[in-house]
């Protein structure tokens, strides 16, 4: 009987699985939860299926939380708990709320210094319009609490509804430090106000910590130098910190996973004994994409996957087909323009980096692209399937 030719491309699918606390066997649960869901709804794993986790259960397996007096402790030891500038962060409840509660615990009094329009990840704190119609200079300008709402007045954000200026004040009162909220884009602004400065940015750390620490400032530790190493018992992530931590509950925090490559390598073992096949694993959190609508950059997390085999490394080697159809072979048609594609797409050698019929492809790492796929795969609310199945991934037009 001759073979069908096979007329579905990639598949995302949601792998549900119990809910995983601390000291589970994560590998186990995540090969068997896969191995089951193709048992069970009638789809066969192949070679270079990915299998990709959620970094919420490899976190909670690993029981990798902290307190809020576990970062005050390490914040008061490392910026000398008086009066300490707190630079750049994110505007979010689930993110640095609960990490700026033990900040503020750790220190006599915060100078709060928000970048402005949006913070680093897109949440908008004011509009180019109403800057532009105060001739204001973002880049240069350091505005006071008074200059802000007197140009801005209470601005919320658009899906929650919160002020932040006014809640984030809040907090730090509430924690018995002082407060003083400026607005400023240049790092070096808040010098004027202290020199032990916590910067809080995400993607621009590096370049902002070079910065201050050329302008003077005596003492400068990024969110990645808070919880890089236990207090007292705690969780930690020894390379980033408090970065890809969320809120757990009103006084802890999850941390981001701690090292995990042994444990994708684990899964891809197990996989491969009990079916036969060579899979790809990797652990991901944020997707890396944006939200056209409320001009929100997803990735608060540092990266996308902090752990992946070694299958996952590098970016897609693609070929454009409308541009070798409309080109190429625009004189063919039919089973003559299939063939002729599928024989370019076989003959593909090497990087196609600078070749035209690759243009419009898109240059990240699969890692980043795999994990947005996933990441819009498994949700962020009540779904239950912190682990998802990618089948066809890495086919193209001749598989």
């Amino acid at each position: 009987m001759e073979k069908k030719e096979r007329r579905v491309g990639t598949i995302s699918r949601g792998i549900r699985c119990p809910i995983i606390r601390e000291g589970d066997n994560l590998a186990e649960i995540v090969a068997n939860s896969v191995i089951e869901a193709a048992e069970i709804e009638g789809f066969e794993l192949r070679d270079r299926d990915v299998i990709a986790m959620t970094e919420s259960i490899v976190a909670r397996a690993q029981g990798n939380y902290a307190t809020v007096d576990n970062i005050a402790a390490d914040v008061k030891a490392k910026l000398g708990g008086g009066t300490i500038g707190v630079i750049f962060p994110i505007l979010s409840r689930n993110r640095f709320a609960i990490c700026l509660k033990g900040i503020a615990k750790g220190a006599k009094k915060i100078v709060l210094m928000l970048s402005y329009p949006s913070d680093e990840v897109g949440n908008s704190l004011a509009t180019y319009d109403l800057i532009d119609a105060a001739g204001i200079n973002p880049y240069s300008d350091v505005l006071s609490l008074e200059r802000y709402r007197e140009v801005f007045g209470v601005q919320k954000l658009e899906f929650t509804g919160v002020d932040y200026v006014q809640y984030y004040a809040d907090l730090i009162k509430e924690m018995g430090a002082e407060v003083e909220i400026i607005f400023a884009n240049q790092p070096k602004a808040i010098l004027q106000y202290t020199d032990c400065v916590l910067t809080c940015d995400i993607h621009t750390r590096a370049r902002t910590k070079r910065l201050l620490k050329e302008a003077g400032a005596k003492v400068v530790c990024g969110l990645d130098d808070i919880l890089n190493a236990s207090i007292d018992g705690s969780g930690y992530n020894e390379k980033y910190g408090l970065l890809g931590s969320n809120k757990s509950t009103e006084e802890t925090i999850k941390l981001f996973p701690k090292e995990c490559k042994d444990l994708v390598l684990d899964v891809q073992e197990r996989v491969l004994k009990a079916t036969g096949k060579h899979v790809e694993v990797m652990v991901y959190g944020d997707g890396a994409f944006k939200d056209p609508q409320g001009k929100i950059w997803e990735l608060a997390d540092p990266v996308v996957s902090p752990a992946f085999t070694d299958g996952l490394i590098g970016t897609p080697n693609e070929l454009k087909l409308k541009y070798l159809a409309d080109n190429d072979f625009k004189d063919l048609s039919g089973e003559e323009l299939k063939a002729a594609i599928s024989a370019s797409i076989k003959a593909k050698d090497g990087s196609l980096v600078g070749n035209m019929a690759a243009q419009g492809t898109t240059p990240r790492q699969l890692t980043d692209l795999i994990g947005s796929l996933c990441d819009l795969t498994s949700g962020s609310g009540d779904k239950g399937t912190p682990v998802v199945l990618v089948q066809g991934y890495f086919d193209n037009y001749t598989n």
